[in-house]
């Protein structure tokens, strides 16, 4: 069993921001394997399907970013989810836009969704896809990653979705390692 936590904002007005790169990789994997989320506890949602006959969990926090923590692990409670087999996917504004960086552990590098989890899990050996937003000298970044991207970018934003989804499937297929190696 591989778990997938996508980190975001709920509701409408968030869904193409900076902020919600994480939510739009899983929904494309959800999208991609004909999965639907499903309210399954009260702080998250929850889309299942299988890859190679193995159960591929995703789930997005229907908590604001910096409260992501405790709904996730919650739900790696509740599953029994394997510290390798956890990967989180989220935005990093300190990466130019589109970019990639996949690592097995580290710091939450100023990322208050990365800072919730890390702790309520009281650690930070987990792995994590951060994907380039840019911005890194924004005077105000929290209005930055807050803000919807410009309509002219949204077809380059889709491009970056599709290739976080194919991380995410080398992960879940291979493993961390194996997606550093191809990704970083």
């Amino acid at each position: 069993m591989k778990l997938i936590v996508g980190l975001g904002n709920p509701g409408e007005r968030y869904r193409y921001t900076p902020h919600n790169m994480g939510f739009l990789v899983v929904d494309r994997l959800a999208q991609r394997y004909k999965a639907d989320f499903k309210k399954r506890l009260a702080r998250v949602e929850v889309a299942e399907f299988r890859v190679r006959r193995e159960k591929i969990i995703l789930v997005k926090p229907m908590t604001f970013m910096n409260l992501s923590g405790p709904a996730v692990a919650a739900i790696l409670n509740k599953r029994r989810i394997a510290q390798d087999a956890f990967l989180v996917v989220c935005d990093d504004i300190n990466l130019p836009l589109g970019n990639l960086r996949v690592r097995r552990r580290g710091s939450d590098g100023g990322h208050l969704g990365l800072r919730s989890i890390i702790g309520s899990l009281k650690t930070s050996d987990f792995a994590r896809l951060r994907i380039g937003v840019g911005k890194a000298g924004a005077s105000n970044i929290t209005e930055y990653v807050l803000e919807r991207f410009p309509k002219e970018d949204l077809e380059l934003i889709d491009r970056i979705v599709d290739v976080a989804v194919e991380a995410a499937l080398v992960f879940i297929k291979d493993g961390v390692d194996r997606v550093m190696n191809k990704y970083n």
